[in-house]
């Protein structure tokens, strides 16, 4: 009888006994699983052994990457394998004809970037975490900071090869820009959470690197004003790349966390702004936001020529989640609401805070509705942190739900937010993504009870 050993011959690539904890959660290690086996394949065809084996013998199979996941989607709830694709990590073709990449789904985010970059080409998904793979970021659909100007992982997949359940292997998509030829599996896949496929090759859209890019920061009396100037900012025909918001003592964290100072410490928050494209565009773009954020209530409109003061201030708010854990254990919280509504639900978590006592730090992206929370546990119990961390999140998330907003902008569903999603999704969609579901993995062995499974 095959064993999992005929297929991972090599034992480094095969451990069954010791299995290190950091296989067993996510990047925060709090919600814990139990796994008999992690496995670290080198190709495709590994891949589709491993998992016809599981499926002959219904064994639970949880896909990871690089385990940046912030919400237990790499956690194995039920044993079984753990298949880790971070060995998998090349760049298998640059295509400069056609303007994509080949690679492979374990490289990592911050790796391929510079590969591309260093050749004069551009991929513009910019989730925070550089050090995740390319492959997690589409089985979560990541964002990032540049998704006002570019849009999201989404945009720049133009194809998957995928090991389905049952070990078949298939290709969805292709690097032609256009497709009308049935039923897009690819975008099926995409933010799926491991749940439908193993990703084992990523064909990816590329652009021309920008020739300059220049950050602005805007310091604020209050969160308020701040918020309510995006949209005349993004309204104003200015194509920020980004545009992202801090409140003041969300700042304070990351100035202690990081040792860098944001200027004008008198304000009530900040926006962070980058443009891009040619010099003239750039500098044309600048002038025109400068104007309209000022009229629209801004202190200053600081220019940040310094490239070293601009990469402090951007790694500075890239580090916001850790310095609020270095403080306190939090939970992080990525709902997404209409950017029209950034305001308002701002204004409801302030009063949410007062209300039940707990710490409720915003900031996120405002250019694109995605608003981050960090929930504070302070000194409380588990029990206590627990009770009051639900009875939150359940008012936060249905308040967003009532703006038109959603569970999740770029983090996943996971374990930890599934309660939330469920009780917000209408029955008849979540029949319909299981239906999906059960089509591709009718014996429920890829990562399942995650996300939208019941």
């Amino acid at each position: 009888m095959t064993s999992i050993h005929d297929i991972i011959k090599d034992d480094k690539r095969c451990i069954t006994e010791n299995i290190d904890e950091k296989y067993q959660s996510d990047v925060l290690g709090r919600l814990k699983g139990c796994a008999d086996t992690v496995v670290f394949p080198v190709s495709t065809e590994e891949v589709s052994r491993i998992m016809r084996y599981a499926w002959e013998n219904e064994i639970p199979v949880t896909p990871r990457g690089a385990g940046t996941n912030l919400v237990g989607s790499t956690v194995p709830q039920r044993g079984g394998i753990v298949l880790d694709v971070s060995l998998m990590n090349r760049v298998l073709e640059l295509d400069e004809d056609t303007m994509t990449a080949v690679v492979e789904p374990g490289i990592l985010l911050e790796d391929f970037q510079k590969y591309v970059e260093a050749r004069g080409l551009f991929y513009p998904p910019d989730p925070g975490e550089k050090q995740s793979s390319i492959g997690g970021n589409i089985s979560t659909n990541a964002g990032g900071m540049r998704a006002v100007k570019y849009g999201v992982t989404r945009d720049y997949v133009r194809g998957l090869e995928l090991v389905l359940a049952n070990g078949d292997v298939i290709t969805v998509g292709s690097k032609n820009v256009k497709d009308a030829s049935g039923l897009s599996l690819k975008n099926i896949v995409i933010g799926s959470e491991g749940t439908l496929a193993v990703i084992t090759r990523c064909i990816l859209k590329l652009i021309p690197k920008p020739a300059s890019t220049l950050s602005v920061l805007v310091p604020y009396p209050d969160i308020k004003t701040g918020t309510s100037s995006v949209l005349a900012l993004l309204k104003g025909n200015v194509g920020p790349t980004a545009v992202e918001f801090v409140e003041r003592d969300v700042a304070r964290l990351g100035e202690n966390f990081t040792g860098t100072k944001f200027p004008c410490p008198s304000a009530g928050a900040y926006m962070i702004l980058t443009f891009d494209g040619e010099p003239e565009e750039v500098a044309l773009h600048i002038e025109k936001a400068g104007k309209i954020a000022l009229e629209n209530g801004a202190i200053d409109f600081i220019v940040l020529n310094d490239p070293e003061q601009a990469a402090e201030i951007w790694k500075m708010r890239g580090a916001l989640v850790k310095a609020v854990e270095a403080v306190s254990e939090q939970e992080p919280v990525d709902l997404v609401v209409p950017i029209s509504k950034v305001d308002a639900f701002i204004q409801f978590v302030g009063e949410q805070e007062k209300k039940s006592g707990m710490q409720l730090i915003r900031f996120g992206h405002a250019g694109d509705g995605n608003v981050h929370l960090c929930v504070v546990r302070g000194d409380r119990d588990d029990e206590t942190w627990k009770r009051e961390l639900h009875d939150n999140m359940v008012v936060l998330y249905h308040h967003a739900y009532t703006l038109g907003g959603l569970t999740s902008g770029e983090h996943g569903i996971g374990l930890s937010k599934r309660p939330y999603f469920l009780q917000e999704t209408p029955d008849s969609v979540l029949r319909t993504m299981r239906q999906i579901k059960f089509s591709l993995d009718e014996k429920g062995i890829l990562n399942n009870h995650k996300s939208y499974l019941a």
